[in-house]
């Protein structure tokens, strides 16, 4: 049997413990699992690109456990009455090749990038950071003030998003949790005083929507809304202010930031600072800049926390996604047996 947590039992899971105290814990697995980077089996996502967005497969493996997300990236679908980030992911066991755990991933998807953001933060970002712009304040906005709030103390943000509509949703979301959120008129605006950015817009396209006159000393850049070919926010000149952190080199090169700028292109792999190999932030006057694109050994930390944390719980069901026969060797006789009495 595989154990399954669905979308009800997910939204029960954040209910019972709290979206800012499970991103701040799943953070930890985060970590954990990058200083761990060279136990895993690592690859570039598998894309199909159409004219209506992307769907990608995101493996990755350790020596016991292999895991992999299904995501879909469909920038025109909350005009039609979809997201346009849903995803499921599995977990399954290298031994016997079973898939043990299987859940819905739109949700976790937000609290593990959000937790990715904030934990990559709280080594780069200056310790005395206290305002954080965000520009584009869609479906990821509110876990990542949470996130942030939670590793690195920031509770007051400045907003723009060329929506009206949804900075008011950013406002009326977060105003209530003691957030101090000024809606901006523009990302210039937002970004003036700010001691973080982090930007997240949605548009499938080569965009800067952060520019280099945008950018003070000590500033860190989170940026996460670059995650495919031909996406990008950033102006690239930008990229040459400080050092570009990344998750996994060959597929950011691909669909980040740094696709704008050559393939010789320095850049570090977080894990490296984590694990004391390279510098992160050297003084408080540094541009630091993190590029994410959002990376397979994320969504593996987010399962594993996920499966962990529901251990003995009522929020993970049994289900018979595998067929079982008695003779490992018969599967056609298992399926000619009686069925089991309901």
């Amino acid at each position: 049997m595989t154990a399954f947590v669905g979308v009800a039992d997910m939204l029960k899971w954040i209910s019972r413990h709290g979206a800012e105290k499970i991103m701040a814990e799943m953070a930890d697995t985060i970590e954990s699992d990058f200083r761990r980077w060279e136990s895993f089996d690592k690859s570039e996502r598998v894309a199909d690109h159409t004219p209506f967005g992307v769907i990608e497969l995101m493996p990755i493996s350790d020596p016991d456990l292999y895991a992999f997300k299904y995501v879909n990236g469909h920038p025109f679908n909350p005009a039609r009455g979809f997201q346009t980030v849903t995803a499921f992911g599995v977990l399954a066991d290298v031994h016997n090749g079973y898939p043990v755990f299987l859940a819905e991933m739109t949700v976790l998807t937000a609290l593990r990038t959000a937790a990715t953001s904030a934990m990559v933060a709280r080594r780069l970002a200056r310790p005395d950071s206290r305002v954080m712009a965000m520009i584009g304040a869609g479906s990821q906005a509110e876990f990542q003030a949470l996130a942030f709030r939670a590793l690195l103390g920031i509770r007051t943000l400045s907003v723009f998003d060329v929506d009206e509509a949804v900075s008011a949703k950013l406002v009326r979301n977060l105003a209530p949790l003691g957030f101090d959120v000024k809606v901006c008129s523009s990302a210039s605006e937002a970004a003036s005083g700010a001691d973080i950015v982090t930007t997240c817009t949605a548009d499938k396209a080569v965009a800067q929507v952060l520019t280099d006159a945008d950018v003070a000393a000590g500033m860190h850049i989170n940026t996460i809304g670059g995650d495919c070919p031909g996406k990008t926010e950033l102006d690239p000149q930008i990229l040459e202010r400080g050092p570009v952190f990344v998750e996994y080199t060959p597929q950011t090169r691909i669909e980040g930031e740094i696709q704008n700028v050559g393939a010789d292109f320095p850049v570090v792999e977080f894990w490296r600072v984590l694990n004391g190999l390279e510098l992160g932030r050297t003084s408080p006057e540094q541009v630091t800049i993190f590029d994410s694109v959002g990376f397979a050994i994320e969504d593996y930390s987010a399962l594993r926390h996920l499966r962990d944390s529901l251990a003995g719980s009522d929020l993970a069901q049994e289900i018979d996604l595998v067929a079982t026969p008695d003779d490992p060797k018969d599967l056609f006789g298992f399926t000619t047996a009686p069925l089991p009495v309901a």
